[in-house]
């Protein structure tokens, strides 16, 4: 009996001393790992400017030596490249600001005009090397309309200090989107230029936090200030009351046919049910759309912001096909086509025709707005 206590106690022993270990161990790993966290959270400070975009391909660049000479008139700190973005961002304000103004009315004026005008055109054709190269700074993007996302996020926020808006640019966590935040009255609000580019619908202006997030965006949310504002939304402020849900997709033709870029509906009092009726209509009208010849090329982007106990905004985002994109065979002669042709049935022993160059669109060979 006595032996069998003492192999139990020793036993226990063992456990215990095995727990112990294991506890310290524990602890150990659990202290570590918020060690390295630390240790990596400090390495990978958040910033604003300075910031490597895609793996170092771009970099967020500072705006305010050039704001802060718009303000002063003082311009002796500037380089010429600095000089020569102040000249052109100068005038863009002068041609779009008037008295009596908003800051909202300013804000949209510069995002209007940005959506409008920041795009490819024949002239940037012939100073390919330096569009590439500051592709990610508002030099190319006022220059030459050649810009990436970093280029339309450092181009607005520039024009918004300029005018003394806050504004901010803000980087994704993984470090390959930026766009900015800007302060309209005590709010702040996302606005996303480079995703409404060539369309213009404001399906990324002045979204609050809910909304980025439902463009699947993630950032930092302990370094850049909340989006909580809703009253500068501009879906928000163009919103109608629906009072049937099988109103939608008459509103949806109707905006198509009139070519409206952005409807906003107010539904109310929907429960769990009539959501899920709402969602099937839109997922209808998708397929509708897309078998309906006139409307194939028509796509519709939806957000949806709660606005209190079961009432929501649904906004509609409609992008229409650019009809004025440049067809780059169009400024090529025959004889240029007949020559490159000649050239390549050398090279491969082919048969080709030159009409086999001009027959279909070709592709912007130097378009860098993918990101």
């Amino acid at each position: 009996m006595m032996k069998e206590k003492k192999w139990m106690y020793g036993l226990l022993a063992v456990l215990l001393v095995a727990v112990l270990i294991s506890a310290g161990a524990s602890l150990f790993t659990v202290r570590a790992v918020q060690q390295m966290q630390a240790a990596q959270s400090e390495k990978n400070e958040t910033t604003e400017d300075n910031v490597p975009i895609m793996d170092g391909t771009y970099t967020i660049v500072s705006t305010r030596p050039i704001s802060d000479a718009y303000q002063s008139g003082q311009t002796g700190n500037l380089d010429s490249k600095q000089k020569e973005i102040l000249s052109m961002a100068s005038d863009v304000l002068s041609s779009l600001l008037k008295d009596g103004m908003s800051d909202y009315e300013k804000e949209k004026a510069v995002y209007d005009w940005m959506t409008a005008n920041l795009r490819y055109d024949s002239g940037a054709l012939q100073v390919i090397p330096d569009t590439q190269e500051d592709a990610d700074n508002p030099y190319g993007a006022l220059k030459y309309h050649n810009a990436v996302c970093v280029g339309y996020a450092t181009t607005f926020r520039l024009f918004m200090q300029m005018m003394n808006i806050e504004c901010m640019v803000v980087h994704n966590t993984e470090e390959y989107h930026t766009w900015n935040l800007v302060k309209l009255g005590d709010d702040w609000y996302h606005v996303d230029v480079y995703s409404d580019q060539n369309g213009g619908n404001y399906a990324s202006f002045n979204l609050n936090d809910q909304q980025m997030h439902q463009q699947m965006m993630s950032w930092d949310l302990s370094f850049f200030p909340a989006a909580t504002g809703t009253q500068y939304n501009y879906a928000f402020q163009n919103k109608q009351d629906v009072d049937s849900i099988y109103a939608i997709p008459g509103l949806i033709r109707k905006a198509a046919d009139q070519k409206t870029p952005m409807l906003s509906l107010k539904l109310s009092s929907l429960d769990d049910q009539q959501l899920q009726a709402t969602q099937a209509l839109l997922n209808g009208v998708d397929v509708a759309l897309s078998e309906t010849e006139a409307y194939a090329h028509l796509s519709v982007q939806r957000s949806w912001l709660p606005l209190g106990s079961n009432d929501y905004l649904l906004a509609l985002y409609l992008s229409y096909p650019q009809e004025d994109d440049p067809e780059f065979p169009s400024t090529l002669t025959q004889e240029e086509l007949e020559k490159g042709c000649q050239s390549i049935n050398d090279a491969f022993g082919t048969h080709l025709d030159w009409t086999n160059l001009s027959s279909d669109p070709v592709e912007d060979p130097f378009d860098t707005m993918g990101m």
